[in-house]
């Protein structure tokens, strides 16, 4: 057993809501498995399924055994946990390919390949309730839980006491398949304890009923919940203008990633570095009184964006995202510009005056760019005098003759070009 007790490295890192009687205890004993669901209904994780994966990771960390179980039945079904409307339901072939995305992104985190006694383990449960018969589920299983249990739930109360539109028999259903679930793998898998969100304690208390009805008292199972996590004020976690904050970095670049975290508030980051960083007691405590002694310094906010641009994708990518950064708000040079990649480029540059000009009319001199064939300049003077000053420049390079020609030759990806007056002003142009 490792020397960390899972338990303590949860609590003062606020990442457990509920705790069982008696779970301590059992993983105090021995080497424990536990299981955490993760819903398959994209082919990539988002920062709010972090949480959860972070708690396997420091179930690992701790001498234990995980199991990340794909909700691949359940998926097809829908969790009323904390929504007030139906899902949309998935088909095998994209709930197949969802799940070996997610083990990919899991990967970087677990330890599935190795020898040890509590290497990770991926399970699917379609796989063990694809071919149970709707008879055999209402027979074996249905009869063991009353009505009045389930509907003392709160997630379903909320759902028959008018939010949304009400509950279909399918999703009322829900809660007995996690129950099986749990039921499943501690039969299978020996696996004593149930991880989740504190919206799925009624779910996980279920699956603790069934397995005690089913194997008797002495039978022990066991849940703990990790509070929601929201930000500061009050409003949800991991969602921006755009939506989720992906893994993957098809849907969220490694920039946008980073500048997620690097913008997030004080408060914020004081809980997320304990909760999403391996980061000791010790380091976090000394970052906190560092941030708190100079906070304009956003010394948590720039370890926090770190810890999990290289945690998700890559050291490489990490320095790549810095320096994208360091284009708008640092000394950054025009080879850094044509560093980075067009996405990236196009993401850094949101938000700023953009302006489009027809790729022939470049041979031009860099004041008609700016006076005539956009409006960087309301005018030609200002132009001429604003360069005279020191404080223009093309591409990060100041421009020191304002009748310097523009060619194809300054384009960065074949395209675009960065005017830049004064600090903080940034225009791009586009050749098309």
């Amino acid at each position: 057993m490792a020397n960390k007790n899972f338990v303590e490295e949860l609590e003062w890192r606020g990442m457990i809501h509920t705790i069982m009687p008696g779970a301590k205890e059992q993983l105090e004993k021995e080497m424990t498995t536990a299981y955490l669901g993760i819903d398959p209904t994209a082919d990539s994780l988002h920062i709010g399924h972090l949480v959860g994966v972070m708690i396997l990771k420091h179930f690992q960390m701790c001498g234990h055994r995980p199991i990340a179980l794909i909700g691949g039945a359940t998926g097809m079904i829908g969790d009323p946990s904390g929504k007030s409307q139906e899902r949309n339901l998935l088909d095998e072939a994209t709930l197949r390919h969802n799940q070996e995305a997610i083990k990919r992104q899991l990967s970087k985190l677990l330890d599935f390949d190795s020898d040890a006694p509590n290497a990770a383990k991926l399970v699917n449960n379609y796989d063990w309730m694809k071919d149970m018969t709707f008879l055999d589920f209402a027979r074996n299983i249905g009869k063991l839980i009353t009505v009045n249990y389930m509907m003392a739930k709160d997630s379903v109360k909320k759902r028959f006491n008018g939010e949304g539109e009400g509950m279909s028999f399918t999703e009322f259903t829900y809660q007995l398949l996690q129950g099986y679930d749990f039921l499943h793998l501690y039969q299978t898998e020996n696996c004593k304890v149930q991880l989740g969100g504190a919206d799925q304690w009624g779910n996980i208390t279920t699956g603790t009923e069934l397995i005690r009805r089913v194997l008797g008292s002495e039978a022990e199972a066991f849940a703990i919940t990790c509070p929601l996590i929201t930000k500061a004020d009050g409003t949800k976690f991991g969602k921006t203008e755009s939506g989720n904050v992906w893994l993957d970095p098809r849907y969220t670049s490694p920039y946008k990633f980073y500048q997620f975290w690097l913008n997030v508030s004080d408060e914020d980051a004081k809980r997320y570095i304990r909760i999403f960083t391996l980061l000791d007691r010790e380091t976090i405590e000394s970052l906190i009184a560092e941030h708190e002694a100079a906070p304009h310094l956003r010394v948590l906010q720039r370890r926090l964006a770190e810890e999990l641009t290289v945690m998700i994708h890559s050291r490489e990518e990490y320095e790549k995202a810095v320096e994208a950064s360091s284009i708008l708000f640092g000394g950054s040079t025009s080879e850094a510009l044509r560093h980075i990649d067009e996405r990236t480029l196009l993401q850094v540059f949101e938000g700023v005056p953009q302006f489009t000009v027809a790729k022939s009319s470049l041979g031009c001199s860099f004041v008609d760019l700016c006076a005539d064939l956009t409006k960087v300049f309301p005018s030609k003077g200002e132009c001429r005098k604003m360069v005279q000053g020191g404080g223009v420049s093309l591409n990060k390079e100041r421009v020191t003759d304002a009748a310097r020609t523009v060619t194809e030759e300054d384009l960065i990806a074949g395209k675009y070009l960065v005017v830049q007056k004064g600090k903080k002003n940034y225009y791009l142009v586009t050749a098309e």
